[in-house]
């Protein structure tokens, strides 16, 4: 438990520095919302951005060892975490300020988190690695088919839609099995897609809006989602006597990312942010 709950703060605090990185890589490019053909190509020309990718692909491989040590609703609230830790840095480096009523959100995301830690019970892993890589496969292609609707709308339902893939690259994961190795390099494959869409997705939300309003939406989905299947179908259950702690924690945790992301601003002029409707 104390290792796993150690990698899912140690990729947090990755995925916070990454995503105000991401923000600016991602004002500093020409204007316009780029496709993930066009958003690839930038990529690789990007040092910043490739940047961000490692710190990714670092935060990744401690969120994995933390979702085979953790209940899925835990290893996903905690990822919560890097909701305030953007938000402090986003207000020194990006000059992006919070007003109190947002910091106090950010008190609430954190004290959710200490709930669910505390009534955190054990992890049961009741899915067949198959299953879960048919799973990620048709989530996938949910995620395709939305991106192109989600690309017209507004910087919060790319933030939700991003979330939603990166939820799957959580469930997914779970498919990483040591005795089946096609079977964990079909997960694999499968979450690392997952993982460029949902990384294309919150880059362009970035690109529109400030950082944590596009963060918010995707914290909500990345922790609900997740949580909801790890108990309805994967068996992971909560400490006697905690299950109401651990609900009104993730309500709390929800419903701070939620009132952060209820204001969205917009990048400051002189940052290089594109404006898109």
């Amino acid at each position: 438990m104390i290792l796993g709950l150690a990698c899912a703060l140690g990729s947090a605090v990755l995925f916070g520095v990454s995503a105000v990185l991401q923000a600016h890589a991602m004002r500093a490019l020409p204007e316009g919302d780029p496709g993930l053909r066009t958003f690839a190509r930038a990529a690789v020309r990007s040092w910043p951005l490739l940047a961000v990718v490692g710190a990714y692909l670092a935060g990744f491989g401690l969120h994995a060892v933390a979702l085979w040590l953790l209940p899925l609703y835990l290893a996903q609230a905690s990822i919560s975490l890097s909701l305030p830790v953007t938000a402090v840095i986003s207000a020194v480096v990006l000059h992006e300020r919070l007003e109190p009523g947002r910091w106090l959100a950010v008190a609430a995301v954190i004290a959710g988190l200490v709930l669910v830690a505390l009534g955190a019970g054990g992890v049961e892993h009741t899915a067949s690695a198959a299953a879960l890589v048919v799973v990620g496969g048709v989530w996938l292609l949910v995620l395709g088919i939305g991106a192109r609707w989600s690309i017209r709308a507004g910087a919060g339902v790319l933030g939700a839609w991003s979330g939603l893939g990166y939820a799957g690259t959580a469930v997914t994961t779970r498919g990483l099995d040591l005795d089946a190795p096609l079977v964990s390099l079909a997960a694999l494959a499968v979450v690392s897609a997952l993982g460029v869409v949902a990384f294309w997705l919150y880059s362009v939300a970035l690109g529109r809006a400030d950082v944590a309003s596009s963060t918010a939406p995707l914290i909500v989905m990345q922790t609900c989602v997740p949580a909801l299947v790890g108990v309805l179908a994967f068996g992971d259950t909560v400490r006697a006597g905690w299950t109401v702690a651990v609900v009104g924690g993730l309500a709390l945790s929800i419903a701070g990312a939620i009132h952060l992301g209820r204001q969205p601003g917009s990048a400051t002029a002189g940052s290089g942010v594109r404006m898109s409707a």
